[in-house]
């Protein structure tokens, strides 16, 4: 097993815009002054779509639940799907972006051809406060079943120990900050501070302030058989941790493509040896989102939901 999907869900950033309950715990987001906002992040969706669809990267493009979400755009946040036909339902933070679950989700995906043998709903967490933001909270080692998470307010252990005993996941837990220090917030989500493809790893552990969280993670990686490429602060703030691991899925080894999506900002941000040990893995696709990055707070990464599900 690799551990990298060859399908995504998407959906379609038909009420984007700022959400202040959100950036209250993301210290990423820009309120804008451009009135062109909604109409460019549909552009660079779009854009996202054609990239995808280059790879051969097979799509699933939804409509929003709730047509008027700022943050719909991210699906990754409320949903996982699982290779066993499990899809996992998560407790958001914050009550703008609960309109975006969908409790009949399962369905949907049935609708759309795909597997699904069991619904893990964890939203009743929300009534405790206790918060796990789907594939943004964790970035998960899929081939063995390890959960890395950065602890914030969209983050919390008592629900991450909950999934990890829903799923048989083992845990990770460590504190990230913006700045690497005790005193910097906290980085909102996981798959800012790294990400995990199929044999390496990028991961900022300049924003882990506690050494023994930096030794908990590498060793973790080392574990997985991980090439850790290392980036830096002003990398992270750059999106360099937030990109996706993907495969066209093709049955014959001569026709298999490998790809790593991210964003431009990212791309740009990359040294060139970091660019060539990321190449070893696959070809790098950078996709311009520079208006979803700057309001939204989050990056490709964040707009990709991972299919693991079989087809009907």
């Amino acid at each position: 097993m690799t551990g990298i999907a060859s399908r995504v869900l998407l959906v379609r950033p038909s009420g984007f815009g700022y959400d202040p309950e959100t950036a209250e715990s993301n210290a990423f987001q820009r309120r804008p002054a451009d009135p062109e906002v909604r109409r460019k992040a549909e552009a660079e969706f779009d854009a996202l779509l054609y990239a995808l669809d280059s790879c051969g990267i097979g799509t699933t493009v939804l409509d929003p639940t709730d047509a008027h979400a700022p943050n719909a755009v991210f699906p990754n946040n409320w949903f996982s799907t699982h290779a066993d036909g499990t899809l996992v339902l998560y407790p958001m933070c914050t009550p703008s972006r609960r309109a975006e679950r969908d409790p009949r989700f399962a369905e949907v995906l049935r609708r759309e051809g795909f597997r699904v043998e069991r619904t893990i709903d964890l939203s009743f967490l929300e009534q405790e406060g206790r918060f796990l933001e789907g594939t943004g909270s964790l970035v998960l080692d899929r081939a063995r079943n390890v959960a890395f998470a950065a602890l914030s307010p969209r983050t919390t252990e008592r629900a991450l120990n909950r999934w990890c005993g829903a799923l048989g996941g083992s845990p990770v837990p460590f504190l990230a900050t913006m700045d690497g220090t005790l005193a910097g917030p906290p980085v909102y989500h996981t798959n800012v501070v790294m990400g995990i493809g199929d044999g390496f790893a990028v991961v900022c552990l300049d924003a882990l302030p506690y050494p023994a969280d930096r030794e908990d993670v590498v060793a973790e990686l080392d574990r997985g058989g991980k090439r850790i490429i290392r980036i830096g602060l002003e990398q992270m703030h750059a999106y360099v941790g937030n990109l996706l691991h993907l495969g066209n899925g093709a049955g014959h080894p001569a026709d298999q493509r490998r790809s790593i999506l991210l964003s431009t900002t990212a791309h740009a941000a990359l040294q060139p040896a970091q660019r060539r040990q990321l190449e070893r893995f696959g070809d790098l696709v950078p996709v311009a989102v520079p208006t979803i990055e700057a309001v939204g707070g989050g990056s490709v990464r964040c707009m990709l939901a991972e299919n693991f599900l079989e087809r009907l």
